[in-house]
């Protein structure tokens, strides 16, 4: 393999023979190869994250049928040999993006369940908050790793394991504000099921007729009303006002305009 190098091999601080070389330059090649490996992930070989989020692409958008090297090559223009730079197989990479999944909608939630609250009602707001930002709960994802479910029993598993978990903090937070073990039980499966319903039904609801159920939805789930900060906050977060009784406005529409004196 290095038959052809020159009678001089240099770096930054030392000069070989050949002979020199033939002891110490094939390790230092062999090296530096590798320090060129991975100086290339991100290069033309494409990039760990790359993949993972070409192939969570594909299963959002058609299952996981979809989910094949070849095809994610095509989608990268990228070589299919490319792949095996980053992962060993296909399965790796399935495994790769149940972990992800685990980490963005099941952690996501737990997360909102042991967020700071005052109140239930703010509690429930806090999860609520899953429901509507997608980088805290992604329910295409969601959806999509059900699907899944359907062909895989190892899937299968690994969602009863993120219900029971999620069921369970949920189920915490109740018992936080007084709860009992039954009650909370009971709410934190009426709140999930609810809308795990929601996701398997690919219900497309606009956030303004969301919000008008708010309200609603935390007094059902809770037993509590909401208090009318607690929702103007919830609200905000996604850059709406309610201006009056059921009607929401963006946010910036409610800042007063300065008047000419600056009062």
């Amino acid at each position: 393999m290095y038959a052809d190098v020159h009678a001089v091999y240099a770096t930054d601080s030392e000069v070989y023979s050949d002979e020199e070389f033939s002891k110490k330059g094939a390790t230092r090649m062999s090296q530096t190869g590798r320090a060129k490996t991975k100086a290339q992930d991100a290069g033309w070989r494409g990039s760990v994250d790359g993949w993972l989020d070409a192939a969570y692409d594909a299963l959002k958008e058609s299952g996981v049928d979809a989910v094949r090297v070849m095809p994610l090559a095509k989608r990268l223009n990228l070589s299919r040999t490319s792949f095996y730079w980053f992962y060993e197989d296909r399965e790796q990479l399935l495994a790769a993006l149940l972990a992800r999944w685990r980490d963005k909608n099941t952690g996501g939630m737990v997360s909102q369940c042991e967020s700071y609250a005052e109140s239930i009602s703010e509690a429930i707001l806090n999860v609520f908050e899953c429901w509507v930002n997608p980088e805290l709960f992604d329910s295409q994802f969601e959806f999509a790793v059900r699907s899944w479910a359907l062909q895989s029993d190892e899937v299968t598993a690994e969602i009863a394991l993120a219900d029971e978990a999620r069921m369970n903090a949920l189920a915490a937070m109740f018992r936080r504000f007084g709860y009992d073990g039954e009650a909370a039980d009971v709410r934190a499966r009426t709140i999930y099921l609810t809308q795990i319903g929601y996701i398997s039904m690919k219900t497309n609801e606009d956030i303004v007729i969301r919000f008008r159920r708010i309200p609603q939805y935390v007094s059902v789930f809770t037993g509590k009303v909401p208090k009318r900060r607690e929702l103007d906050r919830f609200y905000g977060k996604f850059g709406y006002a309610e201006k009056e009784p059921g009607v929401f406005v963006p946010l910036v529409e409610t800042f007063e305009e300065p008047t000419a004196d600056g009062e």
